[in-house]
């Protein structure tokens, strides 16, 4: 497969998958892997969305991980949904990924400035409560908080310049079937606005874990699960350390990343 310019195909140490990656923009992180383990216990041959998808590794590690039937990719950045459909093809995994280049807002608007062909993408793809799962790993920063990169692509990918928290929440819940399964990772800075805002939408907060990069710092990454229209219960599990007192991976990490 060719490759743009600063382009470069990175091994994922799992099951063979592959995925492409631009140096100059926003390269997936840990996060994004802990979030694909963390909802891998998604039922069988079920349909989902990854809101918000980026490069496409979470669907990519999803469609190995579990055994969903599809799962469709939403990212507004036309040359980031470029590469990660490039990334599907790479892997032959077609049949099980589709990404989307749209602006996750419009699916509920259900209107695109008058575009037809997006309007009926939309109404074709992504149904009203249609969807099993969906997964997100969002932008964190709110809009004027935090460094501002000059790199669009980073920028956008960080901060709430084109959806904030509160869409990402509307568009699952209208995406959701009555006891849909919705998972993010995000900030513990943000923690009670996810809650509060998961239940202005009927997505009942269900089990919480905090990732740790290690033993004796405070919390760096939240994994949040979500069922819609489901009875209050929260469980919180047990914390996940990055690395040990050593510096390396923990065995907990390894496992996740498949080694």
């Amino acid at each position: 497969m060719q490759l743009k310019e600063n382009e470069r195909i990175d091994e994922l140490q799992y099951k063979n998958l592959k995925i492409i990656q631009n140096e100059d923009g926003f390269c997936f992180g840990i996060d994004s892997v802990l979030l694909s383990d963390f909802a891998k216990d998604i039922k069988n041959n079920s349909a989902g969305v990854d809101l918000g998808s980026g490069t496409g590794i979470i669907s990519i590690l999803l469609s190995a991980k579990t055994k969903l039937e599809k799962i469709i990719g939403v990212e507004i950045q036309e040359d980031v949904a470029e590469m990660a459909n490039r990334s599907v093809i790479l892997n032959n995994i077609q049949d099980k990924i589709e990404i989307l280049n749209l602006d996750i807002k419009d699916i509920i608007q259900n209107k695109s400035n008058n575009k037809e062909n997006i309007n009926k993408l939309i109404e074709n793809k992504l149904q009203r409560e249609k969807f099993d799962f969906v997964v997100t790993n969002p932008p964190y920063k709110k809009l004027d908080t935090g460094k501002v990169n000059a790199n669009e692509n980073k920028y956008i990918s960080r901060h709430e310049l084109t959806a904030n928290l509160e869409d990402f929440l509307n568009v699952s819940k209208y995406l959701l079937k009555d006891k849909g399964a919705f998972y993010m990772v995000h900030r513990p800075d943000r923690l009670v606005d996810i809650i509060e805002l998961m239940r202005k939408y009927k997505i009942e907060p269900k089990k919480i874990r905090f990732v740790y990069s290690s033993i004796e710092k405070e919390p760096s990454l939240i994994l949040i699960k979500g069922i819609k229209n489901a009875n209050p219960f929260l469980k919180i599990d047990r914390p996940l350390i990055i690395y040990n007192e050593n510096g390396e991976y923990t065995e907990e990490i390894y496992e996740i990343y498949g080694e």
